[in-house]
């Protein structure tokens, strides 16, 4: 008989991993210090996992009406200095749908989720911990709401400016993600909920700041995260860990979401060895870890050198010029991230 898994952490790699574990009769219970249905600070679209991923996780069919985005702007203050189209779409959907439908899944599978219980980081046999980054001092701060009435003129747009970034994709029920990442600044004051805004102002982006003050907010989607670090985290000794816990990627690659999905199915393998006794609960943990830094060393190096620049006004220029002179390698670089 295979032997129990306890994943600590309902997100999306903590879901998917149960999901795949359900379809190879292993026995999963997932442990979630939240609630569902519940909004996130999240980009809500997928960009860069392969179909085959989200077949062999047993969640393909959960993106059937996700919405399709294929083309893509990139704003510098507001002023638009490059657009493209994407090789495979990006799938839209809100964290606060798609969660919802991972949890219903797994239980359908016969998985067990507990939310509202609070689990703890400790290394044991069976023990997975997906329970997202690790609290540490660092200077950013994430931002997002959904709003309705703003008209993008591509399906996905980034807009950049002095103290960070912020991305728009379309999710369900004609509602905009809007979801940014700025360096904390605590002088800025706004009205409650509006801080993105604020934000976004601040860095430069009066015109899209006005235009989404214009526009209906989804009140409950407003959110705000902060004490994280990007990149590769600290792993505890003897802990398998997965998703946010292991790597947390530069936002404005658009590779988070898949990143997590990838992660689960490189776990499935070695954690299904050690459930139907082939191999050793260390050995399993050695083996987790080392595919996800052999599958994302480069992609986080190559995404941390491009965050730096992004969040440099002579980078920016740089990227402006290139865009302006058509010479721009857009698609080289969006797959040195994926």
């Amino acid at each position: 008989m295979n032997r129990e898994i306890i994943i600590t952490g309902g997100g999306l790699a903590g879901l998917s991993l149960a999901s795949a574990l359900r379809l190879r009769q292993i026995p999963v219970t997932v442990v979630e210090a939240g609630s569902y249905p519940r909004h996130r600070v999240c980009g809500e679209f997928i960009s860069g996992v392969d179909g085959s991923t989200l077949d062999a996780l047993g969640i393909a069919s959960l993106f059937d009406d996700a919405r399709r985005h294929w083309t893509l702007a990139w704003f510098e203050k507001g002023r638009m200095v490059h657009r493209d189209r994407l090789k495979e779409p990006a799938l839209g959907i809100s964290r606060y749908v798609l969660d919802q439908r991972l949890v219903e899944h797994v239980e359908s599978l016969g998985g067990v989720v507990k939310a509202g219980i609070r689990g703890l980081s400790q290394a044991g046999e069976g023990q997975v911990w997906a329970a997202g980054r690790k609290p540490a001092k660092g200077p950013w701060i994430g931002l997002k709401a959904h709003v309705r009435g703003v008209a993008p003129c591509e399906d996905l747009e980034m807009h950049a400016g002095t103290n960070g970034y912020a991305g728009l994709a379309g999710v369900e029920d004609g509602w905009t993600n809007v979801c940014g990442l700025f360096r904390t600044d605590r002088a800025l004051k706004s009205a409650p909920g509006r801080m993105l805004t604020a934000y976004l102002e601040a860095g430069g982006n009066s015109k899209l700041a006005n235009l989404l003050n214009q526009c209906e907010w989804r009140e409950d989607s407003i959110r705000a995260v902060a004490g994280f670090k990007l990149g590769r985290q600290e792993a505890m000794p003897g802990l398998l860990a997965v998703g946010d816990a292991v790597s947390m990627i530069p936002p404005f690659t658009g590779n988070g979401m898949s990143m997590a999905f990838q992660a689960a199915e490189l776990a499935v393998e070695p954690i299904a060895a050690w459930s139907g006794g082939e191999e050793s609960w260390q050995g399993a943990v050695d083996e987790v870890r080392f595919r996800l830094v052999r599958k994302f060393r480069r992609r986080l190096a190559v995404a941390a050198g491009l965050h730096s620049v992004l969040l440099h006004q002579s980078g920016r220029n740089l990227v402006s010029s290139l865009a302006t002179a058509g010479l721009l390698p857009f698609q080289s670089m969006l797959a040195t991230v994926r």
